[in-house]
């Protein structure tokens, strides 16, 4: 006799991570934890943040197990040293062939449902855990996403720019000239189409982004900062170029910051 496949469920998460946690119950909500509380399969992108997830949990809705017996598998990683992302083109791994997908979707194929956990936000946004949903729905697992926060819709959000139509382009690059040669693509596209472009730096490299941003970008150009979403001490910003110049912010170097422009 056949069963039915368990679901997917895509678990949000806190956007704390690095820094100094907020209470659980601040961003997530209580049926929310109360799903996480129940499930005894992941499949994570860290098992050691993932443990420390469900410790904070526990705190609120008793796990349904020891986490010592939940089962807890990592996401495929990409090559070390390989680039996150390319313009133009869907982040990938080179890894995973369909039997290691399956694999790490045996349990909701057995019947259990199984959660996806990102590091930070939504699974599947700006997270290589959309390669998991794929595969997921290729092997006919229904797929649940849960709500929760999301540091690009949230940042677009407390823009003011333009929320009707606007890309998220991931990470930019790290070399100086192809860095400065992306910026300017980039507003030049949000001038034609009057579309936000969105990108995300690692924290360290905050002020290296925006002293880049700075460099190349139409004084009028309007550049809007998100950092610390979710965060006691979190901001949201937009300026225009040459104000930013003038101001002279420093970014913190341990926050997640998110960067949107519109030309």
């Amino acid at each position: 006799m056949t069963h039915a496949p368990g679901r997917l469920l895509l678990m949000p998460n806190a956007l704390d991570l690095g820094a100094q946690e907020v209470p659980l119950t601040d961003v997530l909500a209580g049926g929310v934890i109360a799903q996480a509380s129940r499930l005894l399969h992941w499949v994570v992108e860290d098992a050691r943040s993932a443990r420390a997830f469900l410790n904070r949990v526990n705190k609120v809705a008793p796990l349904a197990q020891p986490l010592q017996q939940t089962l807890i598998s990592e996401l495929p990683r990409a090559p070390k040293g390989a680039q996150r992302t390319v313009p133009g083109k869907p982040p990938k791994l080179e890894v995973a062939k369909a039997s290691a997908w399956e694999l790490l979707l045996a349990p909701a194929l057995a019947g259990a449902d199984i959660g996806l956990l990102s590091e930070a936000g939504l699974p599947g946004v700006a997270d290589p855990g959309a390669l998991l949903v794929a595969a997921a729905h290729e092997l006919g697992i229904p797929v649940v996403a849960l709500s929760g926060p999301s540091s690009i819709t949230l940042a677009i959000a407390a823009s003011g720019l333009n929320g009707q139509s606007f890309v998220f382009h991931g990470y930019l690059q790290t070399d100086v000239n192809p860095r400065r040669a992306r910026l300017r693509e980039l507003e030049a596209t949000s001038k034609r189409l009057q579309q936000t472009q969105v990108f995300i730096e690692t924290p360290y490299r905050n002020a290296v982004m925006l002293e880049a941003a700075l460099e190349v970008l139409q004084p009028t150009t309007r550049l809007a900062i998100s950092c610390g979403l979710t965060l006691p001490d979190g901001w949201s910003l937009c300026r225009t170029a040459a104000q930013w110049k003038a101001a002279k912010v420093e970014l913190p170097d341990r926050v997640p910051a998110v960067f949107s422009l519109l030309g």
